[in-house]
């Protein structure tokens, strides 16, 4: 099977994270695919033994292509907080504890940003990161990076969006991810940003036939 993707192409997005499933199916809707979640399939999420963005969503891709048999997308993302190290970065979920209660995280945050002295907005910056990987079930693998930047708020604002998007204020706007109509986050975010890296190098293929 090759890595390119075609209209009526079966593609399983492997996360079980109802909030990334909706915003990739947003994004690959245009395509023609047909998307299909990992847990429809029943496809279990692997650990995430992995020490970079990169090595986790290859972990979910090649695992999920080799278990359903199909085309399968994940991603890994997550929130690197400059004044923090880049934490919580690849342990973004696990700030929120075994209930995924994002709550708990973007406190956990603002705590941690308190005790370093970090109150002024220069002192906030941060990224959402995100690396797609497209996987198959002959291990062929393709990476992409996607990033946005911007600065934390405090207290979080907005009921739209998933995870730490209530805190987030990207570059350029007034409001949060929390805060910002879905369809223009999903033009600016991270995860964004590395589907248009991806389908700019499908488009740019010398054998691309879609």
């Amino acid at each position: 099977m090759d890595l390119n993707i075609r209209p009526g192409s079966k593609l399983v997005v492997a996360s079980h994270n109802a909030g990334k499933v909706r915003e990739f199916d947003d994004l690959l809707h245009p395509l023609g695919l047909d998307v299909i979640p990992a847990a429809e399939l029943g496809v279990p999420e692997p650990e995430e033994t992995g020490e970079t963005f990169v090595e986790n969503s290859l972990l979910k891709s090649t695992a999920c292509a080799q278990a359903s048999g199909l085309l399968s997308l994940a991603d890994d993302s997550g929130l690197a907080v400059e004044a923090l190290g880049g934490e919580p970065g690849i342990y973004s979920a696990r700030w929120a504890g075994p209930d995924k209660d994002f709550t708990v995280a973007m406190k956990k945050v603002e705590d941690a940003l308190h005790a370093c002295g970090a109150t002024k907005a220069g002192e906030r910056r941060a990224a959402f990161i995100c690396v797609l990987s497209l996987a198959a079930p002959d291990d062929q693998t393709l990476v992409f990076e996607g990033k946005v930047e911007g600065t934390l708020v405090w207290p979080p604002r907005g009921a739209r969006g998933f995870g730490y998007d209530p805190i987030f204020q990207p570059d350029g706007y007034d409001i949060t991810f929390g805060e910002m109509d879905p369809g223009k986050k999903h033009g600016i975010s991270h995860r964004a940003d590395a589907f248009n890296r991806m389908m700019k190098y499908f488009t740019l293929r010398p054998d691309n036939d879609t």
